[in-house]
């Protein structure tokens, strides 16, 4: 009996950790992103993790011309203009001022990410990280969710990584609002 007891109680305690565990991976402050074209036709959604280093985000989109295309973090948290080419979402996220460019040794800006790979098929799904931001800002990551939000944006061309203002990126042509998930 008293055995019994104890592997009970190793059970409970085993477990009890197990759940511990699993909720510290769950309760990262998270983002939810809503993509549309230039069309406002919805073309896919993302989501955005805070992690201790920097930002997860996982895409699934879809509809969207094959090739690469630049992705960025925009400062204004609005796609309310998909007919002007979603200029009102504003620059990139890029609070220090610093160059363009992953590969500029001025850069980066803050809202600078790698080069997503549209399939033939128009969809794209894909996981990246940042470093560079935070959901509600960090020590040397500028904050996403400020008093005027963000936006993920998507280009017409890739991202050289280098070149100004935009990596020759060209003209937008997706546009997603980064919206805090509670």
């Amino acid at each position: 009996m008293k055995n019994l007891y104890l592997c009970s109680c190793l059970l409970v305690v085993m477990t009890l950790l197990a759940c511990s565990t699993h909720a510290e991976v769950h309760d990262h402050p998270r983002a939810s992103v809503a993509f549309i074209d230039r069309d406002g036709r919805d073309v896919g959604s993302g989501t955005l993790i805070e992690g201790p280093h920097g930002v997860l985000i996982d895409l699934d989109l879809h509809g969207l011309p094959p090739g690469r295309r630049a992705i960025h973090i925009h400062a204004i948290g609005t796609c309310d203009d998909p007919d002007e080419g979603f200029v009102a979402s504003g620059g990139h996220l890029n609070p220090e001022g610093r160059k363009h460019g992953l590969m500029n040794p001025g850069g980066p800006d803050n809202g600078d990410l790698p080069n997503i790979i549209v399939h033939d098929d128009g969809t794209v799904r894909v996981e990246m990280f940042t470093q560079l931001a935070s959901l509600k800002g960090a020590p040397g990551r500028a904050a996403i969710l400020d008093y005027d939000g963000a936006a993920l944006v998507i280009h017409e061309r890739r991202d050289d990584h280098y070149s100004q203002p935009i990596g020759g990126a060209g003209p937008r042509i997706a546009c997603g609002v980064i919206e805090e998930v509670e």
